[in-house]
């Protein structure tokens, strides 16, 4: 497996350009089984989970097809032939339980693997499942199978989010476009990314009120037909490569970046000593002197998002005094810690929070990217220590970032990809 060698100590100067977001192209790819007419998505991120979801896609019939010769536009379209989304194509991807609200609304039916590792007693799935149920599906788990029916069809209902899960959010909202009457999700994540789905199903001819907000009114149609709709900018990759500006003492301009969709993050970048800055077409990002340390909690949006908590803890790691980093969102996701530790960072965690004592500078050192965020932690870490840092485990990275190496490099990174 390839890995990515960083000789770091390079102040990061120059432009970005952020692509669409990974987190808002997968629920509307799932958009596409919700009509037979094409579905045009433009601003779409090359990336291994794209790809992930274009084969289960084409697993249940709907063919996608790249409009332009890089990619970055996707036309999706056809009939569902097939309602069953297969272990060794969802095993690869979370995300691909959101084919389980439209599969239900279109087909009646539908059997979807349970993605790899879930507990569906404990894991945020049990919520995709009682809120479709409250719409009248009906689930039973056999053989790591969730196998639902609706031989009714779905019905409005109004359902309250025990938590505010983003998934759930988005696999209800997309049933409820083609269910008969009115449905009221309260509690419902406000993540700009479901913005963006809403954005795009109106656009199909949805009926939504309440979009962004909490209670989110949707009043089911017979059909919805095809649209052009352009992929939110990476709100997660534009924080961090920010992070990447604050922690090498740098100051780069994130094209295409939304700094209103950054919330908390802005706030904990400006506490920690870091301008950021509103610009033409994009956001400019700035160290300004010494970083701070802080305290941070992870929330859902607009509170700090948990998908930057890795890489704004590298940031700590070698800001001034001590931070409290506490993550509220998901247990054990503090898998990082230990090889930032390698990399002679001073954390300590205590439950869910971890003491972040911060040291003058971080040494090179083999480390591994045990998931999509902490590979990145990795990254900046690794632009900051002295040495080289030897990073394993890319295909996590692979899942999120595009050409990272060739973004960084070309604002003065001293990083390239070793094959074996």
């Amino acid at each position: 497996m390839d890995k990515i060698r960083i000789r770091g100590g390079r102040a990061l100067s120059g432009e970005i350009a952020i692509s669409g977001a990974k987190n808002a192209a997968l629920p509307l790819m799932a958009a596409g089984l919700l009509t037979d007419d094409r579905l045009i998505l433009t601003n779409v991120p090359r990336l291994h989970d794209i790809k992930t979801m274009r084969l289960l896609l084409s697993q249940h019939g709907i063919t996608v097809e790249p409009v332009d010769a890089e990619g970055r536009m996707l036309s999706l379209g056809g009939t569902i032939s097939n309602t069953r989304a297969p272990y060794d194509i969802v095993k690869e991807m979370r995300a691909s339980i959101l084919v389980l609200g439209p599969l239900m609304a279109r087909a009646g039916e539908a059997q979807v693997s349970l993605p790899g590792g879930c507990d569906i007693g404990s894991r945020p799935i049990d919520l995709h499942l009682k809120g479709l149920e409250q719409m009248g599906a009906k689930f039973r788990l056999e053989g790591g199978y969730v196998h639902g029916q609706a031989p009714q069809g779905l019905k409005g209902a109004t359902i309250v989010l025990p938590f505010a899960s983003v998934g759930a959010t988005e696999n209800i909202i997309l049933a409820a476009t083609l269910a008969k009457g009115t449905t009221v999700l309260a509690n419902a994540a406000q993540e700009p990314e479901i913005t963006d789905l809403c954005d795009c199903l109106v656009a199909m001819g949805a009926r939504i009120a309440g979009i962004g907000g909490g209670t989110v009114t949707i009043e089911g149609v017979a059909t919805l037909h095809g649209a052009t709709h352009a992929i939110v900018a990476d709100r997660i990759e534009t924080g961090t490569y920010a992070c990447a500006a604050a922690i090498t003492g740098g100051e780069v301009f994130l094209r295409h970046a939304r700094l209103d969709h950054l919330g908390a993050v802005v706030r904990a970048l400006t506490e920690i000593g870091v301008e950021v800055s509103p610009g033409e077409g994009g956001v400019r990002v700035r160290r300004l002197a010494g970083l701070r340390g802080v305290d941070i909690i992870t929330e859902p949006y607009p509170g700090f998002p948990t998908d930057m908590q890795a890489q704004f803890m590298a940031v700590l790691s070698v800001a001034d005094g001590a931070s409290m980093v506490t993550e509220t969102i998901f247990e054990n996701r503090f898998q990082h810690v230990a090889e930032l530790r390698r990399l002679g960072a001073r954390i300590n965690v205590h439950g869910t929070s971890a003491i972040v004592r911060g040291v003058g500078q971080l040494s090179g050192a083999q480390v591994l990217a045990t998931d999509l965020r902490a590979g990145f932690c990795l990254i900046l870490a690794g632009l900051a220590a002295r040495g080289d840092t030897v990073i394993d485990g890319l295909h996590h990275l692979d899942r999120g970032y595009e050409a990272l190496e060739q973004k960084l490099a070309a604002c003065g990174a001293d990083i390239e990809r070793l094959s074996r």
